[in-house]
Formats: C-alpha cells, structure tokens, sequence
C-alpha cells in the first residue's frame, strides 16, 4: 500500500495543490483546514503515515497540534512535516522542538516538498514511493517493469499513451482538463499545443479498444477527460 498523508492547511487552494501534488506522487491523501478537524478523524480511528501541517491555522495552531499528536502514544511516531511562512532560524528551531520532523517555508516547489516527503518517509521506515501494482476495472498497471495487463494480456503502449495511462491509473474518477495533463505528463517546461493532448487519447483509446475497453477514457465536455470504469 501506498503512504497515508494528512494535509492540514487553512487555505484552500494551497490545500488542493498540495493534495493534486501527493496524489500525483501515488499517495493517498486526506485533507483538514482546522486542528478541530484532525482530532475528528484521529478520534474516528484514522492515522496517517505522515501529517503537513500549516504553522497558522484558525484556532489551534499548526504548532499546538505537533505539540498535542506528540503527546499521545497512538500518535507520537507519526512524522510531521511543517509548512510555513516564517523562516527565521527561531521560528525553525521552534517548530522541530515541538518535533516536527522537517520544516519547508513557504513559498516551496511541489517537487521540493515531494523530496522532503520521501526523505521523511524513508527515515520512518515507509516506502515513499507509489504502489508497484496500479489497477482500474479490467485494467492493472505494474509500474515497476511499466507493463500495462488488461483481462490477462499484455498492452503495449507507446511512451506518451503509457504515462497519461498511469496518471490517470493514478487519479481514478477526477477530471482533469488538457492544460492539467500537458503540466502532469509533459511537464510544464515543454511546450506543445493542447490539442496534442487530444492525439495522444485517440491513440490511447485505440489500444484500450482491442479489449473492449475503451470507453474508460471518457470525455467530460467542456472540462477534459477523466479514468472511469462506470
């Protein structure tokens, strides 16, 4: 199983693309905008394998918090990583006092968190990477030799249909729009048209099509595509 991360941020569109970054990476994402919050779900049973905690929260702090999980034994050898604006050296060496495990100032890079993340997770003893073995329906993907199976038989795939395949193998049922999915699997600092996005379906479809499976790469009209098999 992939790692459980628990995203404890105020803002909400720090907190979804902060989210969209983990679940990216193969992570399994929960998400907060107040301590209150993650005290509900710690007393309803949940436990992360790591929390990214906001230092400024409404109510309780991101530090109170760190202070609070450390203090009890179901919590206390759950890394935390904190995010945060205020970057002089007391402000850090508060908030690794408290014992978070790692502290990022803002503003960071989603690649820089992601690496601070997996050198965390590591330290921990969890693996920091994404499941070796993705699977949708009739669909399963085994990223580590990049094998795609569908109903038993190997597909083969070109590079490009292959990695919109795992990324959407990767966010089942969300909708992304051809600007998402250049940034994601191009990458942002590639530029190509948007409608070579729409190239690079077909393609995809085709292949998927020889299993009858085609139509789990649907078309949301006016918004882009998405993975279901429903």
């Amino acid at each position: 199983m992939s790692a459980n991360i628990l995203i404890l941020e105020d803002e909400r569109d720090i907190r979804e693309m902060l989210a969209f970054c983990m679940t990216q990476a193969g992570y399994e994402v929960e998400q907060a905008a107040t301590a209150e919050r993650v005290f509900g779900l710690i007393k309803d049973g949940y436990k992360p394998d790591l929390f990214l905690v906001d230092w400024m929260l409404p109510g309780a702090s991101g530090i109170e918090l760190t202070k609070k999980l450390k203090k009890d034994p179901d919590m206390r050898s759950v890394p935390v990583i904190m995010l945060t604006a205020r970057g002089e050296e007391d402000d850090r060496v508060q908030g690794l006092d408290v014992g978070a495990d790692d502290y990022v100032v803002k503003p960071f890079s989603p690649r820089e968190l992601l690496a601070r993340v997996q050198a965390v997770l590591r330290r921990s003893g969890l693996a920091a990477q994404a499941d070796e073995k993705l699977s949708h329906g009739f669909i399963q993907i085994d990223t580590a030799s990049h094998r795609v199976i569908i109903k038993g038989s190997e597909v083969h795939l070109g590079p490009t249909e292959y990695k919109i395949l795992h990324f959407f193998m990767s966010n089942p049922e969300r909708v992304f729009s051809r600007g998402q999915l250049l940034d994601s699997v191009w990458g942002q600092q590639v530029v190509v048209e948007e409608r070579t996005v729409d190239v690079h379906i077909r393609r995809l479809r085709k292949a998927l099509a020889e299993y009858e499976v085609e139509n789990y790469v649907q078309t949301v009209r006016g918004s882009g595509y998405r993975l279901s098999s429903r």
